[in-house]
């Protein structure tokens, strides 16, 4: 299949205050910048007094070249309404890092998308606590990083994480990773972790959630794909999705629904956050999808 050329394209991300000629503003900008508008996604959370959201596809002679001076030309704009914003060229791939557990399901999904050329990203490592996934992720060609967590080298084995992930990545995603991310490693990437879990209605803790539904007759069960933050799954949510099940279902048939539904909701949630899609305010989303 022939796939566009983005060596030109570049994405801008802009947030602020709610007033009249944002739009206009920008456009303005871009249009004496000699830009082409190929996609333009705005939201307002209430048009008098509240918060503007908006997502802009641009494509620009030169853009490379040019995109420091832009940068610069474009701050007077946010300056004058107060704006929070990024601009991201389409041709500069985010990288990532996996971090996995036992699971592979999550971690596959990424992979198959990343080979099939879905997932417009680098996969820079895959690190793990454990060493099931290392035959699986190696023909990818992908470094995997075995580093072993217990209760008593949980520090020690963040410091090494930090050491190896460092600052070679844009994002990290944690695709089944059976551990606790503390509030001191999460800083290090604020809104650039994502994590996946199941999300059931009404929510299971603690140990064998699957075996907890099915003694409850759940007629409903999801995942959850988020940013993480220092309140454990509380973070501001991407992307969720459900399937309906049935007093047929055992233990094992939940299970696999769930792990198709956790697959599909991550891959969603990382594609949406390689393409620039994703605007987080406070502790919520505006996903532009």
């Amino acid at each position: 299949m022939e796939r566009r050329n983005d060596s030109n394209r570049a994405r801008m991300l802009i947030s602020c205050p709610d007033k009249p000629g944002i739009v206009a503003a920008v456009s303005q900008f871009l249009f004496e910048y000699g830009a082409n508008i190929v996609q333009s996604d705005q939201y307002t959370m209430d048009p008098e007094g509240g918060m503007f959201f908006i997502r802009i596809e641009f494509d620009l002679p030169q853009l490379e070249d040019r995109a420091e001076q832009l940068k610069r030309d474009f701050s007077h704009v946010a300056d004058k309404f107060s704006m929070e914003w990024s601009l991201s060229l389409a041709s500069q791939k985010k990288r990532l890092a996996i971090f996995v557990s036992k699971e592979d399901h999550a971690l596959l999904e990424l992979l198959w998308h990343w080979r099939a050329g879905d997932l417009n990203a680098d996969i820079a490592m895959v690190i793990s606590n454990h060493p099931d996934m290392r035959e699986l992720v190696e023909p990818f060609g992908i470094p995997y990083h075995h580093i072993p967590v217990t209760a008593d080298t949980k520090a020690e084995a963040e410091r090494r994480q930090l050491e190896v992930v460092g600052d070679k990545v844009d994002a990290i995603i944690l695709a089944r990773y059976m551990q606790i991310v503390s509030p001191s490693f999460i800083k290090h990437y604020t809104n650039r972790i994502i994590n996946i879990h199941h999300s059931f209605l009404p929510a299971f803790v603690g140990g064998k959630p699957y075996a907890q539904a099915h003694n409850r007759g759940v007629k409903i069960i999801g995942a959850t794909a988020h940013y993480v933050t220092d309140e454990l799954d509380g973070g501001p949510i991407i992307e969720q999705d459900v399937q309906r099940v049935s007093h047929r279902d055992n233990v094992e048939d939940l299970k696999r629904i769930g792990r198709h539904i956790e697959r599909i909701v991550l891959a969603r949630a990382v594609a949406w956050h390689v393409e620039d899609r994703i605007i987080v305010h406070n502790n919520k989303t505006v996903v532009f999808n």
